[in-house]
């Protein structure tokens, strides 16, 4: 069967274009993709849900061929969830369901505290609440160290280089080495990720993010941001691939308390970071039982 996959620019009213990945009709589900990745992440999802849901997911602002604003003050939390927002509108819809990973994930959770009117569900993947990883930063040592990378992205230019060396060596390795199903990425699947860096001022949008929010995102002090502590209203959905090499699995405990609506974990043991991608099947199964449990 061919691939259900249409191509579109859409233009929010703020200005940016964000190219997206379209495919199917009905309940629309947003679809929110990580560093250092692009739509392509989403592919199994969007070939096994687009029977019964309109399956959107965009290139995130600084990817591929949507729009790369220049300047370190674009990239904020703040913005990513306006693209959000304004892409569901641009969409002809009030709200949607909203599934991120990774950094995908990270503004998944703001949108739910930031603009719940108009989240139906969410969906995270191996990302944890921002008030937890804004807490872990500052108080688990084992984190910290896990997290090393995202002091490294502060220092300017040299993140860049050594991003892009050999290549993309590092976006290669970051993706083969983060998986415990081998084999999981081909190369044409590589290609795809190369493409998402095509825009040469890519590698530091996608940077960017990181610098942005360092300050004044979610990894800010307490007190920084009074949304975090907003519980969130949407029935909630959080899967985890237990063997993360970035997160660690203590990051999901005692959530409960953060929701008002109902919320699960689904751990899965033989999965690392890239959890959609290495065991599509069990996710894409999860995601529906979740759906159809809790219907728009």
């Amino acid at each position: 069967m061919p691939d259900p996959f249409r191509f579109e620019k859409i233009k929010l009213k703020s200005g940016i274009t964000l190219r997206v990945a379209r495919a199917g009709s009905g309940p629309p589900i947003v679809m929110l993709h990580g560093f250092p990745e692009c739509w392509y992440s989403w592919r199994h999802q969007i070939r096994a849900l687009s029977d019964g849901f309109e399956c959107v997911a965009p290139e995130m602002r600084g990817y591929g061929e949507s729009d790369a604003p220049v300047g370190v003050g674009n990239y904020t939390l703040d913005k990513l969830v306006g693209d959000v927002a304004d892409l569901i509108e641009a969409l002809g819809h009030q709200r949607a369901t909203v599934v991120g990973h990774d950094w995908g994930g990270a503004v998944a959770w703001a949108t739910a505290m930031m603009r719940p009117e108009v989240v139906d569900r969410l969906i995270v993947m191996n990302c944890p609440h921002l008030e937890r990883m804004s807490r872990a930063l500052r108080r688990n040592p084992r984190q910290m160290l896990r997290s090393w990378y995202m002091l490294f992205f502060q220092i300017r230019r040299i993140p860049e280089w050594a991003f892009r060396r050999n290549n993309y060596e590092a976006l290669i390795n970051a993706l083969r080495n983060g998986t415990i199903q081998k084999n999981v990425f081909t190369d044409a699947d590589l290609d795809y990720f190369r493409a998402a860096f095509r825009n040469p001022y890519s590698i530091t949008a996608a940077i960017n993010y990181y610098r942005a929010n360092f300050r004044t995102g979610f990894m800010a002090r307490p007190g920084t941001n009074s949304w975090i502590d907003r519980r969130i209203s949407a029935p909630t959905l959080l899967i985890w691939g237990e063997q993360d090499f970035a997160l660690g699995k203590e990051l999901t405990y005692g959530m409960e308390p953060l929701f008002t609506r109902p919320f699960e974990i689904k751990y899965i043991p033989d999965s690392g970071h890239w959890v959609q991608q290495e065991k599509p099947a069990l996710v894409n199964q999860y995601v529906r039982d979740f759906l159809d449990s809790h219907p728009v």
